[in-house]
């Protein structure tokens, strides 16, 4: 065969696997409002930066026709591209092809792909659009989702995983992203469920829709499955390279630097009138969060799921910082099941990836109740203890109001390995509120004797005074400080203190054999 027949062969070769599915898959796929894998790609990448593997695998499947069902690429499209010039490896289900459905050699593409992203210590980004496992191979595909998820197991703390749920993704193939640190899913047209609105009817006989099952809002807002959801795929993919901005390339470097114009020595004054004179009302955590930070600009995560408690990155002078705030404008602020999953899953990944932990808190104790207690409150809640206690990471704890009990020894106390500790000065840490107190104390007293006694124990122990007098809390400050005062240039400092990184985590060297111990696991069971 002539060089010019060979050329022309490839080409024909690769603009087949190039269209997948072909034209009127690509048109169905169009009308659903969804993207085709390659169209996802280009978007999420830098103009002309993706470079795929493995364009021309084809599955070994002869049963059921199979044999006579050969198109390029087999249903995923996978390789290397660049963000905002920095390296990630992406992997998209194509549901052009045979429904986006998982094959024994696609899930070897998938796993290839992960296992260059961790050799390499760049990011992995999962497309997913999928049918679930082909039913004509069996067990093979079923053995492809094992070696996925051992991949996505390896990866875990030691590269950020991030999945895009664009379309379907039942059975199996929800296990993947559940494994990954953080899930974006489009509002009506992602579906994630372990099994469909027809197997629930036909096993429990409960009516319900795949959107209500398992759709967008559900995952966001119930479930907490998905910690972003938008209502395009445009906008999730837009998002979800903001999201990459604030994270490290791997655990062994840092986030990106951003230069920030805001003057580090501004005051706010503002913040001294944010929180309400009485203790009782609510105010919103954000209002204190966002003038702090750089340009105003907290990125958060989880925004509808456990809405007590508000996690999210941010920067200060730059540096990326996770960012862990009780939320009195719901539930008070109170402590449940959900913000403790919430909070202590964060802090671990924070951990993992070397960002800075700044704690705001706002907490009047955990939330009570039979329903809280039987479903393992207790439990739930040691999981920010844990998460807390074993973060090497710099961590910075501000009080602004209301710290009782055991959750203000959760919430990144001094005790459980909190660095620098502030106090505003209406702040009030004790163990319980006034009213509760004299309660128990004065269980017999009079009314009168009792309204006495309350204003006495405020005056005694709601305010941070007795805690700063035991070094339990380091400073107090004026709120206008804003970022101006220590607690805000510290971590500047103290970062470079506290790094080279702690041998106490014995952190996956990316440079060593695969062998090599690796970070502890942020997931948590």
């Amino acid at each position: 065969m002539k060089r010019e027949e060979l050329y022309a062969r490839f080409e024909e070769l690769d603009k087949r696997a190039s269209q997948g599915g072909g034209p009127d898959k690509i048109e169905k796929q169009h009308a659903s409002g969804r993207m085709t894998a390659r169209e996802r790609i280009d978007m999420l990448l830098d103009k002309d930066t993706f470079c795929e593997i493995d364009k021309f695998v084809n599955h070994r499947c002869t049963r059921f026709g199979m044999d006579k069902k050969q198109i390029p690429g087999d249903g995923v499209v996978c390789g290397h591209g660049k963000i905002d010039g920095r390296q990630v490896f992406v992997y998209a289900y194509d549901f052009t092809v045979h429904g986006g459905s998982l094959s024994e050699t696609n899930a070897a593409k998938i796993v290839k792909v992960q296992t260059l992203a961790l050799k390499s210590g760049a990011p992995i980004i999962g497309l997913n659009d999928s049918g679930g496992a082909r039913i004509q191979e069996g067990i093979t595909s079923l053995a492809g989702y094992a070696s996925i998820f051992y991949q996505n197991t390896m990866a875990s703390g030691v590269i950020p995983q991030l999945t895009a749920i664009l379309g379907p993704c039942a059975g199996g193939a929800c296990y993947s992203p559940a494994l990954t640190d953080f899930i974006f899913m489009v509002n009506e047209n992602s579906h994630m469920f372990i099994t469909g609105p027809d197997v629930v009817k036909a096993v429990t006989n409960e009516v319900v829709d795949k959107e209500e099952l398992g759709g967008a809002y559900t995952h966001s807002s119930k479930s907490g499955v998905a910690h972003f959801v938008y209502p395009t795929e445009e906008e999730t993919l837009m998002q979800l390279r903001e999201l990459l901005s604030f994270l490290p390339s791997n655990n062994m470097e840092d986030a990106p630097i951003v230069p920030c114009s805001d003057d580090a020595n501004r005051r706010v004054e503002s913040l001294q009138t944010v929180i309400p004179e009485d203790p009782n009302q609510p105010y919103d955590i954000k209002d204190v969060i966002e003038p702090v930070v750089d340009n105003q600009y907290f990125f958060e995560v989880m925004p509808h799921f456990a809405k007590n408690i508000v996690i999210g990155f941010a920067r200060l002078g730059g540096q990326t910082v996770g960012i862990i705030a009780n939320q009195p404008a719901f539930l008070a602020g109170v402590l449940d099941i959900d913000a403790s999953d919430k909070a202590a899953r964060f802090i671990r990944f924070c951990d993992c990836f070397n960002i800075p932990l700044v704690t705001f808190e706002d907490v009047p104790g955990f939330l009570p109740g039979t329903a809280q207690e039987h479903d393992g409150i207790i439990r739930h809640g040691a999981k920010i203890v844990y998460a807390y206690a074993e973060a090497t990471v710099p961590k910075i704890t501000l009080i602004t109001r209301k710290a009782y009990g055991g959750a203000y020894i959760v919430m990144a106390s001094k005790m459980i390995g909190a660095d620098v500790n502030f106090a505003w000065p209406q702040a009030e840490i004790a163990v319980m509120g006034a009213s509760g107190a004299i309660n128990i104390l004065y269980r017999k007293a009079s009314e009168e004797e009792k309204k006495t006694a309350v204003e006495a124990y405020e005056e005694e122990f709601s305010n941070p005074y007795r805690a700063a007098e035991r070094g339990l809390v380091d400073e107090i400050i004026m709120p206008r400080a804003g970022n101006s005062s220590a607690p805000w240039r510290w971590p500047e400092t103290k970062i470079k203190a506290i790094r080279p990184r702690s041998t106490a985590i014995c952190r996956y060297n990316l440079k060593t054999s695969a062998s090599a111990p690796r970070v502890q696991r942020f997931l948590i069971p």
